[in-house]
């Protein structure tokens, strides 16, 4: 996930100055409608398509491993917190020796009172 942040602000970063540069040569209404189609393609579609590999990358590590359900599991950046490793199908950072139950999805009612 920082990836994805990384290359979004570097895309910011070069989108910006040259958008600076090119409303100085054409119609204010021009730049603005140029500005608003550049910042989409260049910085916000890659950026939606890049998180949707991500999330598609990892979905099964996210929907079917030990990790998925400790309260050391980071899910938006799929890391053990704990052992600052990230884990896959097939690996488990702690191989489930640390591993605790995580926040359960009950909500807030209590299932012991009658």
């Amino acid at each position: 996930m920082g990836e994805i942040v990384f290359w979004t602000i570097i895309r910011i970063a070069v989108v910006i100055p040259l958008l600076w540069i090119i409303g100085s040569y054409i119609s204010q209404q021009l730049w603005w409608f140029i500005s608003i189609a550049t910042i989409y393609v260049a910085i916000l579609h890659p950026a939606v398509i890049h998180y949707k590999l991500f999330k598609s990358k990892n979905k099964e590590v996210l929907e079917s491993t030990l990790c998925s359900s400790c309260v050391h599991f980071d899910e938006t950046a799929v890391l053990c917190m704990l052992h600052d490793k990230h884990p896959t199908k097939n690996f488990l950072p702690c191989e489930g020796v640390d591993w605790e139950p995580g926040q359960t999805n009950i909500g807030s009612e209590d299932i012991y009172r009658s």
